[in-house]
């Protein structure tokens, strides 16, 4: 197994997207690591971009959307098995465009209370904890 300084770091980005009372939540695809878990909008940035430009593109590349980007929501620093990832989450509102599913396995919209009935990524963790609690 590798060691930690040798595991690929990665900058990811993802938009926590609100319509009323409840958010977006995606489910990974079941060819991609971490297979059929939830999380947020978004992916990778690639070299050259902003974060706010790679997740305007990830919003388009996924959900034939065109997002507003926001704020930052939350950063969370972690280590899966295989990759280190620094997660950005920002709020952010679809301008434009019809939700089409070209990435993921399925596409909700709950509540903070529904979040535990879902199995999440474990990045998420600490974001969908401030969620719960800035619900209340």
């Amino acid at each position: 197994m590798k060691n930690s300084s040798e595991k690929i770091s990665r900058d990811v980005v993802a938009a926590l997207i609100w319509k009323g009372e409840k958010f977006m939540i995606c489910q990974r695809p079941k060819h991609k690591t971490r297979a059929l878990q939830w999380e947020f909008v978004g992916g990778k940035t690639e070299k050259g971009e902003t974060k706010e430009e790679a997740l305007i593109r990830e919003c388009f590349e996924e959900l034939n959307v065109n997002v507003s980007v926001g704020d930052v929501f939350m950063e969370v620093d972690h280590e899966y098995p295989d990759i280190f990832v620094h997660l950005t989450l920002f709020n952010a509102v679809i301008e434009s465009g019809e939700i089409k599913m070209l990435e993921h396995n399925d596409i909700r919209w709950i509540t903070a209370e529904e979040i535990p009935e879902y199995e999440f990524c474990p990045a998420d963790k600490e974001i969908l904890e401030k969620i719960i609690r800035e619900s209340r």
